[in-house]
């Protein structure tokens, strides 16, 4: 991770000296094609890296994302002492743990550990198991967090919204059984112990501070259905050409349009997954890779419409198409009335709105003054889309969503995509 502007520097021209490495290999001659390609993965591995070191430290500098954990780190010496009486430890025992007198040991507690050191701090720690964590929030308002765990060794099990996670029948517990160390097998089988890494960094969009444990088991439970969709093998090959969207703004018109999406993308090889939000995650959409590189757009239909179907879809896909493998290890969460959006999110944003409508047919669309169900429909007509998606923008422009209510196309998306009955509610 990079802690400083100085940092910062050091790792740009490091970075700049990679690509330049990387443009020499691939012009450079060899009669070993195999040697070489290894020398092209071997760089293009460490400049992902950096990329990914930088991208995450330009957000945090800017003040538009910020760290949230589970419980505030000034109460860290009291869990200390409460973990070292739950393990059956006397204040003796603990010094002889770390090799110090017991006296040292006494001080500390009876200072609340005023007077010890980070590194002392993160020893005690270690000796009684205990995973630390709290809360960071950026001098402005910010319009979303980024999460990021170590390893899975990092994740406080019991955080995860298990109860919720039974009650939808993700697992089960039998008889006497532990629900946490079940929700832990349920997990590293769903998704494995890579998703809660420094490789998958979690970037929330949103309006309102989420859950990262409910993020993370809702993460879980899309990426396990997603694997299951790619080992049906119905999927096609991948490739980062956006040139067939078109099509798939033209089945905006198809009534059974949403149904038709998810089958051209998985055509494409995107898998979609619709999957109701975990509560405390205030969640529309995410974007994120399953394992093979292969993309897996989720959708939560908070809001049965189909204008907000729609942009959440695209606004996915232009993570997909622009920020997924770019080098960032992002994975992408979105909650669509956000605002204050960071520069990838403006993208996004940009991405979704002008492959529905090219900002020049957007110019010339007069129901945007006009503000009635008839001039919308006009306006649909000659652009080739489903006036929902007109209504839709023109509500969240004029922030009146009061206005063309009948054409937003209510409760027209979750019967097309429900696909059990614990999907949806």
């Amino acid at each position: 991770m990079i802690y400083s502007d100085k940092q910062c520097g050091v790792s740009s021209a490091q970075l700049a000296k990679l690509r330049d490495a990387l443009a020499t290999a691939r012009d450079r001659a060899s009669h070993q094609p195999w040697l070489k390609q290894a020398e092209i993965e071997a760089l293009k591995s460490q400049i992902a890296d950096i990329e990914a070191e930088i991208a995450e430290y330009s957000l945090l500098k800017s003040g538009q994302v910020s760290f949230s954990k589970t419980y505030a780190l000034e109460d860290l010496p009291r869990v200390l002492v409460q973990a070292r009486i739950a393990f059956g430890m006397s204040q003796t025992d603990l010094a002889e743990k770390l090799n110090m007198k017991p006296q040292q040991v006494q001080r500390y507690e009876a200072t609340n550990y005023m007077g010890a050191s980070l590194a002392r701090l993160i020893e005690v720690s270690h000796a009684l198991g205990v995973r630390t964590s709290g809360t960071f929030e950026g001098p402005k308002q910010a319009g979303g967090s980024v999460f990021a765990w170590g390893d899975a060794d990092d994740i406080v099990w019991g955080q995860l919204p298990y109860k919720e996670m039974i009650k939808r029948k993700w697992f089960t517990v039998p008889r006497g059984g532990n629900p946490i160390d079940k929700v832990k097998e349920y997990f590293l089988q769903a998704a494995g112990p890579q998703l809660a890494t420094a490789f998958h960094r979690k970037k929330m969009r949103s309006g309102n501070v989420p859950n990262e444990y409910a993020l993370l088991a809702w993460q879980a439970r899309v990426l396990e259905r997603a694997r299951n969709k790619i080992e049906e093998g119905a999927l096609g090959a991948f490739t980062l050409d956006d040139q067939w969207l078109p099509d798939l703004v033209r089945l905006t018109k198809r009534k059974d349009g949403p149904k038709r999406a998810r089958d051209l993308l998985a055509a494409k090889g995107i898998v979609l997954i619709v999957e109701r939000h975990l509560p405390g995650s205030y969640l529309d959409g995410a974007a994120m890779l399953a394992i093979g590189e292969i993309p897996v757009v989720g959708l939560t239909l908070r809001y049965d419409r189909l204008d907000n179907f729609w942009f959440v879809l695209m606004h996915e896909l232009g993570h997909v198409f622009r920020h997924l493998f770019d080098g960032l290890r992002f994975d992408f969460f979105d909650e669509e009335s956000a605002s204050d959006s960071d520069t990838i999110e403006t993208e996004a944003d940009k991405f979704a709105l002008d492959t529905l409508i090219p900002g020049d047919l957007w110019d010339q669309c007069l129901s945007r003054f006009a503000l009635s169900e008839e001039a919308v429909k006009i306006d649909a007509e000659t652009i080739g889309i489903d006036p929902s998606i007109i209504a839709g923008r023109i509500r969240k422009e004029c922030a009146n969503y009061t206005i063309l209510s009948d054409l937003v196309g209510q409760g027209h998306v979750r019967s097309q995509l429900e696909e059990t009955g614990d999907d949806l509610d």
